[in-house]
């Protein structure tokens, strides 16, 4: 029996309708009908559209009767229509009065906020026909066939993150994929990253976002929203990143990427950016949340204009009540109808502010996305920091669940391996997993990083002084200039044989303390194998080849690549530079779990700057639940001439062996030289060298 056997019902140009279900909030498929839940609380009147594919106009409207309206929430269940060829928007009436905040517009067709599906962007930069152009809803159906996955669960501290951008990843003509710069081809490429080790995948923003937004010819070159940091449907997937999403198929093709990744012992989580919309500023354009209930939704100055601590136009109110319950149910739909694992959160500062744009010592949305039911096992990372000037890295308020990207930890290895003695003693810090910052919590807190999508490559870091952003169309003068970056004598592309040689010694360096280093490592996706962009630090509008991925590059830096897969191994096979706490001292080997030395064992000074030191790790055969006690020494030397070092003495029949040396063409030898704790090893300038002894 249907729902609409059993309750009073209206029709209207062949529809039948009722007063529907107030939960869930958005387009639901249900009892043979579609169920429609939205809420506004200033509103005076809300009218659903029915709209054919693609048509200008609607085949219906149908105003919701007041005894629809529940609360602030208007609700109602419409049969009749074939879901599959019909769209849907809403008009909202109200006052119209910008000084006061409220922009009540009835002429605007305005998009749901929980459309789990939004039309006209199936296909990528194909140019809506439609200057005007509308976004409107979709309705999905919830019944993709996961047997039996589950988000996976992983032991943070086990993570070995891998940032990437899902067209970037695969859309160069060398990856060799057939769906090139999709869900799927990410599904192509799994293999190479269960070779390469990686167990999580960061996936810039996936939520529909408008890649026209800001366009522009610059020369040859087609400029977009690139990145898609400018939300427009936080509950849809990105329809121009599926293969299939022309015949409505990108929540299903999202799903069987997660499933296939799941498969293979990899997660997935989401950059998500809830600290503004796609709607701008008072200029921007109608999509949704303006027309619906902008003084919610958005921080408003007294005069009703929009706080921009985003940078983008405006900020949403994030410790609304409302937006608040809003970004809970989101994230909370992503975990139970995609099972993603965690989520990253874009300049997630503004999350901790409040109505008037001040920091919050206890911030509401914080604390409850922290003891969420749904998320209480999913991976939460903050960007601690904002444009409003609000940096929050070793402060953010954690709750002991939210770990952080931590900006402090790039700068000082970035600032080091350039030769920066001053940054030694912050360095150690850093390594030790940034007690300083987390010390009252855990290592995992950290997520330690040398680069990420916003910023040079790691090939770019070596490799330019300077940025060049001029195909950005913005005089170079976008981007930052803090880059930390040296280019090794030689700006841009250089065929000097010594040159090569060193910037490839000084990728391998960055990667053996990243990879080495307490707290949870992310990669930014090619760096394995120096994928560059032309010294580009800020490709958020290029949809070319300077940001996708040239694999191409994995032959020709086959060393690298090789050298940071065997790292990756290292790590995994060796829990005490995994471990999920700050226990320093003297652990059963009779060595303290982690110490740093000069060249000369056991007498270095952390507080003085330096450009060589060395750590070592005390594994614990006992603590660590391995075969044996082992000991881990890395050599680092940033200075530019030859450094003698001399070896810890470890317990009695045990020798030193070099494990990795970034020197070295062969990343691990098959007969590694053998060195007494009486030997010493003379390490070149500006290379790094793992022993280990067991």
């Amino acid at each position: 029996m249907r729902l609409v056997d059993t309750f009073p019902t209206n029709k209207i140009k062949g529809l039948e309708y009722c007063i529907g279900r107030i939960l869930p909030f958005g387009a639901t498929v249900i009892d043979g009908g579609v169920n429609f839940s939205i809420y506004s609380t200033e509103a005076k009147s809300c009218t659903l559209l029915l709209f054919h594919h693609g048509a200008k106009k609607p085949f219906v409207e149908i105003p919701f009767p007041e005894e629809f309206r529940i609360g602030d929430v208007y609700t109602m269940m419409v049969f009749g229509f074939n879901i599959e060829t019909t769209e849907y928007g809403y008009r909202f009436d109200g006052e119209y009065a910008p000084e006061k905040g409220l922009r009540y517009d009835k002429t605007k067709v305005l998009l749901d906020p929980y459309a789990k599906s939004v039309s006209g962007r199936s296909v990528w930069g194909k140019t809506p026909k439609d200057d005007d152009f509308q976004h409107r809803g979709q309705f999905v159906r919830e019944d993709f066939d996961w047997a039996g996955d589950k988000p996976l669960e992983l032991l943070q501290q086990e993570l070995i993150i891998y940032e990437m951008h899902v067209r970037s990843f695969t859309k160069h003509s060398s990856s060799g994929v057939k769906y090139k710069g999709t869900y799927t081809g990410i599904i192509e490429k799994i293999p190479y990253l269960k070779e390469l080790g990686i167990n999580c995948i960061e996936l810039m923003p996936i939520f529909e976002f408008d890649e026209f937004e800001n366009s522009r010819q610059f020369g040859d070159k087609k400029l977009m929203n690139y990145w898609g940091y400018s939300t427009v449907a936080f509950f849809a997937p990105k329809a121009g990143y599926a293969a299939s999403a022309p015949f409505g198929m990108e929540a299903d093709e999202l799903k069987n990427m997660i499933k296939h990744l799941h498969k293979n012992g990899i997660e997935v989580i989401l950059d998500v950016v809830f600290n503004h919309t796609a709607e701008g500023n008072e200029n921007g354009p109608y999509i949704s949340f303006r027309g619906i209930d902008n003084r919610n939704y958005y921080l408003l100055t007294p005069d009703g204009f929009y706080y921009n601590f985003s940078g983008c136009g405006n900020t949403m109110n994030c410790n609304n009540p409302v937006v608040r319950n809003f970004i809970l149910d989101c994230l909370r739909y992503w975990v139970s109808a995609y099972h993603v694992d965690g989520f990253r959160f874009d300049l997630a500062s503004i999350l901790s502010r409040d109505e008037n744009g001040n920091p919050m010592m206890n911030p509401p949305l914080l604390e409850s996305l922290a003891y969420d039911a749904v998320l209480g096992k999913s991976v939460l990372i903050a960007e601690a920091w904002d444009a409003g000037g609000l940096y929050q890295v070793g402060s953010f308020p954690s709750y002991n669940r939210w770990a952080e990207w931590n900006g402090k930890y790039r700068d000082a290895v970035r600032r080091f391996v350039k030769g920066d003695a001053d940054a030694a003693p912050e360095l150690y810090r850093r390594i030790k997993g940034s007690d300083d910052l987390y010390g009252k919590e855990s290592p995992v807190l950290s997520v330690n990083f040398i680069t990420c999508h916003d910023g040079f490559t790691l090939n770019d870091l070596v490799s330019y002084n300077e940025k060049h952003n001029l195909d950005n169309g913005e005089n170079n003068m976008d981007g930052s200039n803090d880059n930390y970056s040296w280019n090794c004598g030689v700006e841009g592309e250089s065929d000097d044989p010594a040159v090569k040689e060193l910037r490839l010694r000084q990728m391998k360096n960055f990667m053996t303390i990243l990879l080495t280093s307490r707290g949870v490592p992310m990669l930014l996706s090619g760096d394995e194998f120096a994928n560059s962009q032309k010294g580009n630090n800020n490709a958020y509008c290029q949809d070319n080849d300077i940001s996708y991925l040239s694999w191409n590059d994995l032959e020709t830096s086959d060393d690298l690549h090789q050298y940071v897969t065997a790292l990756i191994a290292f790590r995994k096979e060796h829990p005490v530079l995994m471990s999920p706490d700050y226990d320093f001292g003297p652990n059963g080997t009779g060595y303290p779990e982690l110490s740093f030395h000069s060249p000369t064992p056991w007498t270095l000074d952390e507080s003085a700057p330096n450009l060589t030191f060395a750590y070592l790790y005390a594994e614990d055969h006992k603590k660590f639940n391995t075969k044996k006690d082992t000991f881990i020494y890395i050599l680092v030397n940033s200075y530019w001439k030859n450094v003698n070092f001399s070896l810890p003495i470890i317990p009695e029949k045990m020798n030193w062996y070099i494990k990795f040396d970034s020197n070295s063409l062969k990343n691990t030898s098959k007969k590694p030289q053998k060195y007494s704790s009486k030997e010493s090893i003379i390490l070149p300038p500006r290379s790094t060298i793992i022993l280990i002894a067991c």
